[in-house]
């Protein structure tokens, strides 16, 4: 086996256990506590802008427009259609050469 799809195993088993042990642990909870629901709560923000910070400060001045419009999107759209109105909005700035 080549050390490439070691690697790619090795992640995929890494997640999938990291995945089963926070179920895991939660399944023994009889009750989430409020601490931790609010910071289970915060987790998708908080990757959402680890994900796209870098793009908007090392990015070109497209994708800095499409980051500002999703965010505007954001205050009426859901994250689900955010996302997908701005992967879209990148193709076609990367597509017509703006990015």
């Amino acid at each position: 086996m080549s050390e490439i799809w070691f690697l790619i195993l090795a992640s995929a088993v890494l997640t999938y256990l990291t995945r089963v042990g926070g179920y895991l642990v939660l399944a023994r909870l009889e009750r989430v506590p409020p601490r931790l629901e609010a910071a289970l709560d915060a987790v998708p923000a908080a990757v959402l802008t680890a994900i796209v910070m870098p793009v908007f400060i090392d990015g070109d001045m497209a994708e800095k427009v499409v980051i500002v419009l999703c965010a505007v999107f954001a205050l009426r759209l859901s994250l689900l259609s955010t996302v997908i109105v701005g992967t879209v909005l990148v193709a076609l700035a990367r597509a017509a050469g703006l990015a």
